[in-house]
Formats: structure tokens, sequence, C-alpha cells
């Protein structure tokens, strides 16, 4: 059966090119800790500290990320396709990662502490693919999503204050009451078979 490491202090240990797959890390501590090249298949890392982590080149795909913090994190090249994540990836390098089907909406069965969703603030996503993920009410605020692939997202009540979409194809995406106050919107692909003038402060789009 897989591992139990939750609740454990692993903060800056070497764990690259390991396989985690399905193994619990919920509430464990890996504050700059190398988990590059990893496999994380299914792994589960709720409530999880992940502060300056190194998760480049690792697979995460079908991970529960809930509640976690993971600030200045790096997924560069990661896979978190069909993830749940649910946590704090503010500053997170995501360049060049896969979040094809991944959930980062808000989790309304528990909100009693407040909102809880996924939370991209000022994150590096270029080049990222996040088609057919849902970003609903999630929080892209001053993201940089230059050439990322946003098609068929929904994207409805995000917040893209600030953010940063040049390149960026959201054929299909919806954008239903999604905040794009100050976002920059520079040659975007696919606008016209999206709902962006569904979106709240659409700004002029740039050629």
């Amino acid at each position: 059966r897989p591992a139990d490491l939750s609740n454990l202090s692993l903060n800056g240990l070497d764990l690259s090119g390991l396989d985690f797959s399905n193994v619990n890390f919920r509430a464990s501590n890996m504050n700059k800790t190398n988990l590059s090249n990893s496999i994380l298949k299914g792994a589960r890392l709720d409530q999880a500290w992940l502060l300056k982590a190194n998760l480049s080149n690792s697979d995460l795909s079908g991970s529960s990320i809930f509640q976690a913090q993971m600030l200045d994190v790096n997924l560069e090249n990661s896979n978190l396709s069909g993830a749940t994540i649910a946590a704090n990836l503010s500053r997170a390098n995501m360049k060049n990662s896969k979040l094809i089907g991944a959930n980062l909406s808000a989790d309304m069965r528990n909100q009693s502490m407040g909102l809880i969703t996924g939370n991209l603030s000022s994150a590096n996503l270029e080049n990222a693919d996040l088609s057919n993920a849902n970003l609903s009410r999630s929080i892209l605020e001053f993201a940089y999503l230059k050439n990322a692939k946003l098609v068929g997202v929904n994207a409805k009540g995000a917040q893209f204050d600030g953010a940063r979409l040049e390149g960026t194809d959201i054929s299909k995406a919806n954008f239903e009451d999604a905040d794009m106050d100050s976002a920059t919107l520079i040659k975007l692909i696919g606008r016209e078979s999206s709902s962006l003038d569904k979106a709240k402060n659409v700004g002029v789009e740039r050629k």
C-alpha cells in the first residue's frame, strides 16, 4: 500500500527522481525540498507546506492539493493534469506546465474559513496548457499567461486583474463574470468563440 508520510518534517531534503505515486503527504512540511523529476501521481498534498520547493519536471497528475501553501514553488515543465488544486501558488514558476483538466475552482463545500480556491497570483504560466481546466472563481491576478492555452476553460467569476494574456489561446473559454480589470490583452487566439465579452472590466485588445 502507498506510504503514509503525513505530518512529517521533510524540509530541505533531496527527494528528487523518486516515485511517490499515491503517497500521503498531508500536512507535511516540505519547504525548499527538492522533488524535481519525481513521480507524484495521485499523491495527497492537502495542507502541506511547500514554500520554495522544487517540483520541476515532476508528474503530479491526478494529485490532491487542497489548502496547501506553495508560494514561490518551482513547477516548470511539471504535469498537474487532472489534479485538484485549491491551494496558494502565488508567484509560482509554472512555465511550460500542463494543467489539462485540472480543477482549481472554489470548493463551496469547505468555505467555513473563507474562500478556498486555486490562487495563481503573479504566477508565471508562459506556454502552460490549461485546456479544459476548471478555473471558476480562481485567482489569477497579475498572472503571466503569454502563449498559454486556455482552450475550453471554465473561468466563470475568476479574477484576472492585472494579468497578461499575450498570444493566449482562449478558444471556447467561459469568462462569464470574470474580472479583467487592468488585464493586458494582446493578440488573443480564438476570442470569437470565447465569452470574453461577458467578463467584467474588459479593456481594449491590442493587435
